[in-house]
């Protein structure tokens, strides 16, 4: 069985590099290295490998690993990166941006996320715990659409559900020269944007294109219970 799943994941990460999602060494060491399987209930375990999004709890879903790659890609995350997410999810993601920020046992750098929904959050924190990534995560119960850390040391941030507007609050505590990456729109379509914090309050944005994530929940996000990552 582990087997099959491991050539299931060279299999997909080759894919994605053939069609230039993984561009990077980088993206690609982390995708080798995060075991999709162990963020997924026991029963998808086999299609941990296919690149679609499957369900995990409460009705959430664990993105697709091709969504994954594209916004760490495009975050152009590196070594020594303080992240803050909304949105936990399962803690792949987190697991997978903290795989490139803090490659291997280094601490050089930060993933703070935020989940709204408390049984997801300590479904993330044992599915961190499992496969070694606790120790260099931070995951935080609460509402990340309206309330962050205060500490303004972030260099990327990440929103890992469909927000109505580009959230304020997260360039808040993102330093400058740092960027965010979030799908903005409606309930039913969205679409990706970078925004790149610049000097003097300035910014630029950046449209990726149409892409569909469940809605947040939250006082700024669509009052659903919904997140996904």
């Amino acid at each position: 069985m582990m087997q099959a799943i491991l050539s299931e994941k060279f299999r997909l990460i080759q894919k994605l590099v053939r069609e230039g999602v993984i561009r990077s060494e980088r993206v690609k060491k982390a995708f080798l290295t995060v075991p999709r399987e162990e963020f997924v209930p026991q029963v998808y375990r086999k299609y941990a490998y296919d690149d679609t999004p499957l369900p995990t709890l409460e009705g959430q879903t664990i993105s697709a690993p091709h969504m994954c790659a594209i916004m760490c890609e495009l975050l152009d995350l590196k070594p020594g990166d303080k992240l803050v997410e909304i949105g936990t999810g399962s803690g792949y993601h987190a697991a997978l941006c903290s795989e490139i920020v803090s490659p291997g046992k280094t601490i050089d750098g930060a993933v703070v996320t935020m989940e709204i929904i408390e049984r997801l959050a300590r479904y993330a924190l044992s599915n961190l715990k499992k496969t070694g990534y606790l120790a260099k995560i931070d995951v935080i119960v609460a509402d990340g659409s309206f309330s962050l850390p205060l500490r303004k040391t972030f260099t990327r941030g990440i929103v890992t559900a469909a927000v109505p507007q580009i959230p304020k609050n997260l360039l808040e505590v993102i330093k400058e020269g740092g960027r965010i990456i979030a799908p903005v729109g409606s309930r039913y379509y969205q679409e990706l944007l970078v925004i790149a914090k610049k000097r003097e309050g300035e910014e630029s944005i950046e449209n990726y294109g149409g892409c569909l994530f469940v809605p947040l929940k939250g006082i700024k996000g669509y009052g659903s219970r919904y997140s996904d990552g």
